[in-house]
């Protein structure tokens, strides 16, 4: 009883379908078209044309195995031969010696890594945390302060230059006073 329903069900999909496709006409040349014999067709007419090409006919084969090399595993499928993994090996001999030097070095150095002064770093984190902000703090203060300081000789030069003119014309003027006097 399923199956009836299953396939009434499906007999309605595709009349809904064929609605769809060829609106309410429903008929075309007098002769009901059905969806699944437009496919057919289409489906037999490309395959006449794919025939009639040379190009077509080894595009179609070589699907096939397009479709292998596509697959994800088949790189997993492809083997290695032994020669070629020597070789591999062999051209990076320089640098995998080099990393078995620095990680030999660094074994060495595993007890220092271990000791207790690394060990009981982040119990000093919060006063280092403390720290680094009483250092921004002194930053910005010393920043404050060297601008004020800045100003400080601005007006100092200023006041300078003021002073050295008001006495080159004191002394000009005493200057004339002493040459008119004589």
């Amino acid at each position: 009883m399923e199956s009836g329903t299953g396939i009434e069900s499906l007999q309605l999909r595709l009349d809904d379908l064929e609605t769809k496709l060829y609106g309410d006409r429903g008929v075309r040349a007098s002769k009901s078209a059905k969806c699944a014999d437009a496919l057919v067709k289409v489906q037999a007419s490309l395959g006449n044309t794919a025939n009639k090409r040379e190009r077509v006919k080894i595009l179609h084969k070589k699907i096939e195995d397009l479709l292998k090399y596509l697959d994800p595993q088949f790189i997993d499928k492809i083997t290695v031969p032994d020669a070629i993994k020597v070789e591999f090996i062999l051209a990076e001999e320089e640098f995998i010696l080099s990393q078995a030097s620095l990680l030999e070095q660094l074994s060495g150095l595993r007890p220092l890594l271990d000791s207790s002064h690394i060990k009981v770093v982040p119990e000093h984190a919060s006063k280092l945390q403390s720290l680094s902000q009483i250092h921004v703090q002194q930053q910005d203060q010393c920043k404050d302060l060297t601008e004020d300081v800045e100003v400080l000789f601005e007006d100092y030069n200023k006041m300078m230059f003021l002073l050295s003119k008001q006495f080159s014309q004191w002394d000009e003027m005493l200057r004339l006073l002493e040459a008119s006097s004589k």
